[in-house]
């Protein structure tokens, strides 16, 4: 008799965060919901978690979130979770002109997932991946990826292709996180 995967609620209106995550998350069934989330303001941890706890308390289902921050090291982690409405302001081709003055082009992509269950507290789980800023290359259709370029590679993340990506990504490294939390507890 064939085990039927366990489904897994992702909260994300963005497709390809959820194409990415049904390619990590292989051992279960993820389905997505939409819901419109407040944007939270703090540190990158406290956004993660009240935005889970959010859905959870909304959907009243287990699910989980994500949220991705980039940190220039010369800006003491700015943007960090404000990527979002960097992108949107300023645009792929304009973010790295925030570095021009700076010597230091180093910065981090840090992925948060969040899952939470109603009425209970969520569990955070995280991925980074060390890398620079670099004049955009690449496939421009993924947020910042086409001037993220990870240590050691000489291609941004939008010029990989999906398994030399998923080595390198934050996300996949924060989602194999939680699935191996979420398998030990059934």
């Amino acid at each position: 008799m064939a085990k039927t995967k366990k489904e897994i609620v992702f909260v994300t209106g963005n497709m390809n965060k959820l194409r990415e995550c049904k390619a990590v998350l292989q051992g279960f069934d993820v389905v997505n919901r939409q819901l419109d989330i407040p944007e939270f303001q703090g540190e990158p941890e406290y956004v993660l978690m009240k935005k889970a706890e959010f859905a959870a308390k909304r959907l009243k289902e287990p699910c989980f979130v994500d949220d991705t921050s980039l940190c220039f090291k010369a800006w003491n982690g700015l943007p960090g979770p404000y990527i979002k409405d960097f992108l949107a302001k300023l645009g792929v081709d304009k973010l790295p002109l925030l570095l021009a003055g700076f010597k230091d082009k180093n910065a981090k992509m840090i992925c948060y997932i969040g899952y939470c269950e109603p009425g209970k507290k969520p569990l955070g789980f995280a991925g980074v991946t060390e890398g620079r800023i670099v004049k955009p290359k690449g496939n421009r259709k993924f947020g910042f990826d086409p001037i993220f370029l990870p240590k050691g590679s000489k291609k941004t993340q939008a010029e990989m292709t999906w398994d030399e990506k998923k080595k390198v990504s934050a996300r996949t490294k924060a989602l194999r996180r939680m699935a191996t939390y979420l398998k030990k507890r059934n």
